[in-house]
Protein backbone atom coordinates (compact mmCIF):
# COMPACT_ATOMS: atom_id res chain seq x y z
CA UNK A 1 0.00 0.00 0.00
CA UNK A 2 2.45 2.56 0.74
CA UNK A 3 4.77 1.22 -2.38
CA UNK A 4 1.61 1.78 -4.18
CA UNK A 5 0.99 5.43 -2.50
CA UNK A 6 4.45 6.33 -3.36
CA UNK A 7 4.35 5.49 -7.12
CA UNK A 8 0.88 7.67 -7.05
CA UNK A 9 2.58 10.84 -6.11
CA UNK A 10 5.63 10.82 -7.90
CA UNK A 11 3.90 12.04 -11.42
CA UNK A 12 3.24 15.59 -10.09
CA UNK A 13 6.07 16.14 -7.99
CA UNK A 14 10.19 16.02 -8.55
CA UNK A 15 11.81 13.30 -10.13
CA UNK A 16 13.32 10.56 -6.87
CA UNK A 17 15.25 7.21 -6.69
CA UNK A 18 14.88 4.81 -3.34
CA UNK A 19 18.53 5.01 -2.24
CA UNK A 20 19.72 1.63 -3.54
CA UNK A 21 19.04 2.34 -6.87
CA UNK A 22 21.07 5.12 -7.57
CA UNK A 23 24.23 5.37 -9.84
CA UNK A 24 27.45 4.42 -8.72
CA UNK A 25 30.20 5.85 -10.59
CA UNK A 26 32.49 3.45 -9.03
CA UNK A 27 35.19 4.10 -6.45
CA UNK A 28 35.89 7.38 -5.04
CA UNK A 29 37.44 10.19 -5.43
CA UNK A 30 38.56 10.28 -8.76
CA UNK A 31 41.10 12.96 -8.89
CA UNK A 32 42.23 15.36 -11.85
CA UNK A 33 45.29 15.48 -9.69
CA UNK A 34 45.86 12.92 -7.03
CA UNK A 35 45.40 14.23 -3.83
CA UNK A 36 45.13 17.70 -4.63
CA UNK A 37 41.84 18.79 -6.57
CA UNK A 38 39.03 16.34 -7.91
CA UNK A 39 38.61 15.23 -11.53
CA UNK A 40 35.67 17.73 -11.84
CA UNK A 41 35.87 19.64 -8.75
CA UNK A 42 34.67 23.21 -7.95
CA UNK A 43 37.12 24.93 -5.57
CA UNK A 44 39.56 28.17 -3.85
CA UNK A 45 43.36 28.39 -3.94
CA UNK A 46 43.08 31.03 -1.47
CA UNK A 47 46.03 32.93 0.34
CA UNK A 48 47.35 35.73 1.39
CA UNK A 49 49.13 38.19 -0.96
CA UNK A 50 52.48 37.24 -2.41
CA UNK A 51 51.93 33.77 -1.33
CA UNK A 52 52.52 31.77 -4.56
CA UNK A 53 48.91 31.56 -5.76
CA UNK A 54 49.28 32.09 -9.57
CA UNK A 55 52.22 30.15 -9.19
CA UNK A 56 50.61 27.35 -7.84
CA UNK A 57 47.79 27.76 -10.40
CA UNK A 58 50.33 27.81 -13.21
CA UNK A 59 51.90 24.83 -11.89
CA UNK A 60 48.26 23.03 -12.06
CA UNK A 61 47.69 24.15 -15.49
CA UNK A 62 50.75 22.80 -16.80
CA UNK A 63 50.28 19.41 -14.88
CA UNK A 64 46.67 18.85 -16.17
CA UNK A 65 47.49 20.36 -19.73
CA UNK A 66 50.71 17.93 -20.17
CA UNK A 67 50.38 14.99 -17.67
CA UNK A 68 53.41 15.73 -16.08
CA UNK A 69 53.31 15.72 -11.89
CA UNK A 70 52.08 18.68 -10.59
CA UNK A 71 54.62 20.13 -8.64
CA UNK A 72 56.72 17.24 -9.78
CA UNK A 73 54.81 15.41 -6.90
CA UNK A 74 51.57 14.86 -7.52
CA UNK A 75 50.13 12.63 -10.57
CA UNK A 76 47.29 14.08 -13.34
CA UNK A 77 44.24 11.75 -13.47
CA UNK A 78 42.95 13.27 -16.18
CA UNK A 79 44.86 15.26 -18.62
CA UNK A 80 43.12 18.35 -21.28
CA UNK A 81 42.91 21.08 -22.66
CA UNK A 82 43.52 24.36 -19.55
CA UNK A 83 41.28 27.26 -20.09
CA UNK A 84 42.58 30.54 -17.99
CA UNK A 85 42.07 34.22 -17.30
CA UNK A 86 44.75 36.00 -15.36
CA UNK A 87 43.09 39.54 -14.93
CA UNK A 88 45.66 40.91 -13.13
CA UNK A 89 49.25 39.73 -14.31
CA UNK A 90 50.36 40.67 -17.71
CA UNK A 91 50.51 37.93 -20.24
CA UNK A 92 54.47 38.39 -21.27
CA UNK A 93 54.72 37.50 -17.24
CA UNK A 94 52.12 34.71 -17.67
CA UNK A 95 54.26 33.46 -20.04
CA UNK A 96 57.67 33.49 -18.79
CA UNK A 97 55.97 31.83 -15.87
CA UNK A 98 54.69 29.34 -17.50
CA UNK A 99 58.17 28.70 -19.81
CA UNK A 100 60.07 28.20 -16.27
CA UNK A 101 57.41 25.42 -14.68
CA UNK A 102 57.34 23.85 -18.64
CA UNK A 103 61.20 23.74 -17.89
CA UNK A 104 61.06 22.84 -14.62
CA UNK A 105 58.57 19.88 -15.23
CA UNK A 106 60.38 18.30 -18.57
CA UNK A 107 57.34 19.86 -20.81
CA UNK A 108 57.28 21.25 -24.36
CA UNK A 109 55.95 24.83 -24.20
CA UNK A 110 55.06 25.48 -27.58
CA UNK A 111 52.85 22.05 -27.65
CA UNK A 112 51.29 23.09 -24.45
CA UNK A 113 47.33 23.25 -24.17
CA UNK A 114 46.98 26.09 -21.65
CA UNK A 115 44.33 28.49 -23.86
CA UNK A 116 44.64 31.92 -22.00
CA UNK A 117 41.33 34.49 -22.72
CA UNK A 118 42.91 38.11 -23.48
CA UNK A 119 39.85 39.86 -22.78
CA UNK A 120 40.17 43.52 -21.23
CA UNK A 121 37.88 42.56 -18.96
CA UNK A 122 35.17 39.58 -17.60
CA UNK A 123 33.07 40.37 -14.99
CA UNK A 124 30.89 36.97 -13.44
CA UNK A 125 27.40 38.93 -12.66
CA UNK A 126 27.30 40.66 -16.19
CA UNK A 127 24.93 38.23 -18.51
CA UNK A 128 26.77 39.44 -21.45
CA UNK A 129 30.47 38.08 -19.91
CA UNK A 130 28.57 35.30 -18.61
CA UNK A 131 27.19 34.49 -22.48
CA UNK A 132 30.78 34.74 -23.74
CA UNK A 133 32.62 32.78 -21.38
CA UNK A 134 29.89 29.90 -21.89
CA UNK A 135 31.19 30.08 -25.81
CA UNK A 136 34.68 30.26 -25.23
CA UNK A 137 34.89 27.23 -22.90
CA UNK A 138 32.25 25.20 -25.56
CA UNK A 139 34.73 26.09 -27.96
CA UNK A 140 37.69 24.87 -25.68
CA UNK A 141 35.76 22.15 -24.02
CA UNK A 142 38.63 22.46 -21.17
CA UNK A 143 38.98 19.91 -18.24
CA UNK A 144 40.05 23.04 -15.92
CA UNK A 145 38.74 26.44 -15.73
CA UNK A 146 41.32 28.62 -14.35
CA UNK A 147 39.95 32.31 -13.00
CA UNK A 148 42.52 34.37 -11.01
CA UNK A 149 41.71 36.34 -8.74
CA UNK A 150 38.09 36.58 -8.27
CA UNK A 151 38.08 39.74 -6.95
CA UNK A 152 38.98 41.48 -10.28
CA UNK A 153 35.99 39.34 -11.73
CA UNK A 154 32.55 40.75 -10.49
CA UNK A 155 31.57 43.87 -8.70
CA UNK A 156 29.28 42.25 -5.95
CA UNK A 157 30.10 42.41 -2.72
CA UNK A 158 31.94 39.67 -1.36
CA UNK A 159 30.58 40.00 2.32
CA UNK A 160 26.77 39.64 1.08
CA UNK A 161 25.91 36.45 0.64
CA UNK A 162 22.83 36.51 -1.89
CA UNK A 163 25.55 38.83 -4.09
CA UNK A 164 28.32 36.01 -3.99
CA UNK A 165 25.86 32.97 -4.43
CA UNK A 166 24.81 33.35 -8.01
CA UNK A 167 28.07 33.78 -9.20
CA UNK A 168 29.37 30.01 -7.62
CA UNK A 169 26.12 29.04 -8.61
CA UNK A 170 26.81 30.12 -12.55
CA UNK A 171 29.88 28.42 -12.30
CA UNK A 172 28.54 25.28 -10.52
CA UNK A 173 26.35 25.38 -13.80
CA UNK A 174 28.98 25.48 -15.79
CA UNK A 175 31.17 22.65 -14.35
CA UNK A 176 28.16 20.31 -14.41
CA UNK A 177 27.44 21.53 -18.08
CA UNK A 178 30.80 21.16 -19.37
CA UNK A 179 32.01 18.35 -17.30
CA UNK A 180 35.55 20.16 -16.13
CA UNK A 181 37.00 20.97 -12.79
CA UNK A 182 36.92 24.86 -12.33
CA UNK A 183 39.48 27.04 -9.65
CA UNK A 184 38.72 30.41 -8.06
CA UNK A 185 42.20 32.01 -7.06
CA UNK A 186 41.01 34.33 -4.05
CA UNK A 187 42.78 36.42 -1.28
CA UNK A 188 42.80 35.62 1.90
CA UNK A 189 41.97 38.47 5.10
CA UNK A 190 44.72 40.42 7.01
CA UNK A 191 45.86 39.07 10.09
CA UNK A 192 44.56 35.47 9.15
CA UNK A 193 47.38 33.44 9.78
CA UNK A 194 46.45 31.85 13.22
CA UNK A 195 42.76 30.44 11.88
CA UNK A 196 41.75 27.58 10.17
CA UNK A 197 43.12 27.73 6.49
CA UNK A 198 39.18 27.89 5.35
CA UNK A 199 38.34 30.25 7.68
CA UNK A 200 40.75 32.85 6.49
CA UNK A 201 39.02 33.26 3.15
CA UNK A 202 37.85 37.03 2.37
CA UNK A 203 34.41 37.57 1.78
CA UNK A 204 31.42 35.66 2.57
CA UNK A 205 31.47 32.05 3.99
CA UNK A 206 29.64 30.74 0.71
CA UNK A 207 33.40 30.66 -0.77
CA UNK A 208 34.48 28.36 1.59
CA UNK A 209 31.49 26.35 1.66
CA UNK A 210 31.35 25.68 -1.86
CA UNK A 211 34.40 23.85 -2.49
CA UNK A 212 34.96 20.89 -3.23
CA UNK A 213 39.01 21.16 -3.30
CA UNK A 214 40.12 23.52 -2.15
CA UNK A 215 43.91 24.47 -1.53
CA UNK A 216 45.47 27.33 0.64
CA UNK A 217 48.86 29.23 0.61
CA UNK A 218 50.19 30.15 3.85
CA UNK A 219 53.68 31.93 5.56
CA UNK A 220 54.30 30.28 8.86
CA UNK A 221 57.98 32.74 9.23
CA UNK A 222 59.69 32.50 6.23
CA UNK A 223 58.10 29.22 5.28
CA UNK A 224 55.39 28.77 2.56
CA UNK A 225 52.81 25.86 3.60
CA UNK A 226 50.00 24.77 1.08
CA UNK A 227 47.16 23.21 3.21
CA UNK A 228 44.65 20.64 1.43
CA UNK A 229 41.06 20.38 1.78
CA UNK A 230 38.20 18.45 0.09
CA UNK A 231 34.74 17.64 0.85
CA UNK A 232 34.48 13.89 0.00
CA UNK A 233 38.56 12.61 0.73
CA UNK A 234 40.64 12.58 3.16
CA UNK A 235 43.17 16.38 2.98
CA UNK A 236 46.60 15.19 3.97
CA UNK A 237 49.70 16.74 5.95
CA UNK A 238 50.26 20.60 5.29
CA UNK A 239 53.37 20.60 3.27
CA UNK A 240 56.09 23.01 3.10
CA UNK A 241 56.72 24.45 -0.58
CA UNK A 242 59.81 27.00 -1.99
CA UNK A 243 59.74 29.16 -5.39
CA UNK A 244 62.84 27.55 -6.94
CA UNK A 245 65.14 29.59 -9.12
CA UNK A 246 67.24 27.30 -11.44
CA UNK A 247 68.00 29.69 -14.50
CA UNK A 248 65.22 30.25 -16.56
CA UNK A 249 62.83 27.78 -14.34
CA UNK A 250 61.45 29.34 -12.04
CA UNK A 251 58.29 27.05 -10.18
CA UNK A 252 57.05 25.91 -7.13
CA UNK A 253 58.40 22.88 -5.66
CA UNK A 254 58.07 20.60 -2.50
CA UNK A 255 60.37 20.56 0.26
CA UNK A 256 60.88 16.87 0.62
CA UNK A 257 63.21 16.77 3.45
CA UNK A 258 61.12 19.33 5.46
CA UNK A 259 57.63 18.28 6.31
CA UNK A 260 55.60 20.64 8.25
CA UNK A 261 53.35 19.47 10.43
CA UNK A 262 54.32 15.89 9.83
CA UNK A 263 55.70 13.53 7.47
CA UNK A 264 54.87 13.61 3.63
CA UNK A 265 52.65 10.85 2.34
CA UNK A 266 54.07 9.53 -0.62
CA UNK A 267 51.17 9.70 -4.00
CA UNK A 268 50.08 6.31 -5.55
CA UNK A 269 52.63 5.94 -7.85
CA UNK A 270 55.58 6.50 -5.74
CA UNK A 271 54.30 4.24 -3.75
CA UNK A 272 53.63 1.14 -6.67
CA UNK A 273 57.46 2.67 -8.18
CA UNK A 274 58.96 2.18 -4.40
CA UNK A 275 57.49 -1.33 -3.98
CA UNK A 276 58.56 -2.41 -7.86
CA UNK A 277 62.46 -1.28 -6.94
CA UNK A 278 62.46 -2.79 -3.61
CA UNK A 279 62.89 -6.40 -5.57
CA UNK A 280 64.78 -8.11 -9.15
CA UNK A 281 61.57 -9.67 -9.30
CA UNK A 282 58.08 -8.43 -11.34
CA UNK A 283 55.43 -8.00 -8.97
CA UNK A 284 51.87 -9.01 -10.08
CA UNK A 285 48.45 -6.97 -9.77
CA UNK A 286 47.91 -8.64 -6.57
CA UNK A 287 51.24 -8.32 -4.87
CA UNK A 288 51.05 -4.96 -5.53
CA UNK A 289 48.16 -4.36 -4.06
CA UNK A 290 48.75 -5.76 -0.93
CA UNK A 291 52.35 -4.26 -0.51
CA UNK A 292 51.03 -1.11 -0.90
CA UNK A 293 47.52 -0.69 0.30
CA UNK A 294 45.32 0.17 -2.42
CA UNK A 295 42.39 -0.53 -4.15
CA UNK A 296 42.64 -2.91 -7.18
CA UNK A 297 41.18 0.24 -9.50
CA UNK A 298 43.26 2.21 -8.18
CA UNK A 299 46.32 0.33 -8.46
CA UNK A 300 44.99 -0.63 -12.31
CA UNK A 301 44.69 3.35 -13.09
CA UNK A 302 47.87 3.89 -11.53
CA UNK A 303 49.59 1.26 -13.51
CA UNK A 304 47.78 1.87 -16.80
CA UNK A 305 49.20 6.03 -16.35
CA UNK A 306 52.85 4.83 -15.43
CA UNK A 307 53.20 2.32 -18.77
CA UNK A 308 51.92 5.02 -20.42
CA UNK A 309 54.58 7.39 -19.18
CA UNK A 310 57.24 4.37 -20.19
CA UNK A 311 58.34 4.30 -16.21
CA UNK A 312 57.37 0.84 -15.77
CA UNK A 313 57.40 -2.62 -18.46
CA UNK A 314 54.46 -5.38 -18.37
CA UNK A 315 56.05 -9.09 -18.33
CA UNK A 316 54.71 -12.22 -18.35
CA UNK A 317 54.16 -12.13 -14.62
CA UNK A 318 54.18 -9.00 -13.60
CA UNK A 319 54.92 -5.45 -13.22
CA UNK A 320 58.92 -3.80 -12.99
CA UNK A 321 60.47 -0.43 -13.29
CA UNK A 322 61.76 0.07 -16.81
CA UNK A 323 61.18 2.48 -19.94
CA UNK A 324 59.34 1.44 -23.14
CA UNK A 325 61.26 1.07 -26.37
CA UNK A 326 61.25 4.76 -28.29
CA UNK A 327 59.63 7.93 -27.16
CA UNK A 328 56.19 8.54 -27.00
CA UNK A 329 55.25 11.75 -28.35
CA UNK A 330 51.96 13.24 -27.58
CA UNK A 331 51.01 16.12 -29.79
CA UNK A 332 48.71 18.40 -28.32
CA UNK A 333 47.45 22.57 -30.05
CA UNK A 334 49.58 25.33 -29.10
CA UNK A 335 48.92 27.64 -26.75
CA UNK A 336 47.39 30.84 -28.24
CA UNK A 337 49.30 33.50 -25.87
CA UNK A 338 51.13 36.69 -27.64
CA UNK A 339 54.26 38.07 -25.89
CA UNK A 340 52.38 41.39 -24.74
CA UNK A 341 49.49 42.45 -22.90
CA UNK A 342 48.00 41.12 -20.39
CA UNK A 343 44.05 40.24 -18.72
CA UNK A 344 42.95 43.35 -17.34
CA UNK A 345 43.34 45.49 -20.46
CA UNK A 346 46.49 47.30 -20.16
CA UNK A 347 47.60 45.51 -23.40
CA UNK A 348 44.97 43.72 -25.14
CA UNK A 349 46.14 41.31 -27.71
CA UNK A 350 43.56 39.20 -28.29
CA UNK A 351 39.76 38.53 -27.34
CA UNK A 352 39.32 35.07 -27.15
CA UNK A 353 35.38 35.01 -25.93
CA UNK A 354 33.38 35.04 -28.89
Amino acid sequence: MIQQKIKEGSASGLPFQQAYSLQCDGEQPRWLVEGLWGEQAVGILGGQPKCCKSFMALDMAVSVASGAPCLRRFDVGRSGPVLLFPAEDALDVVRRRLVGICSAAGVNFQSLAVYVITAPRLLLDVPQDRRRLRQTIDAIRPVLLILDPLIRMHSADENVSKDVAPILGYLRELQREFAMAVMLVHHARKRSGQERPGQMLRGSSDLHGWGDSNLYLRRKGKELVLSIEHRAAPSGEDMPLELVDQGKALALSVQADKPAGGKLQRTVAERVLAAMASTDEPLSTNQLRKRCGIRTQTLCDTLARLRDQGRIVKTEIGYRVGHLDGDQTVSLPAVPLGATGNGNGKHLQQDLLL
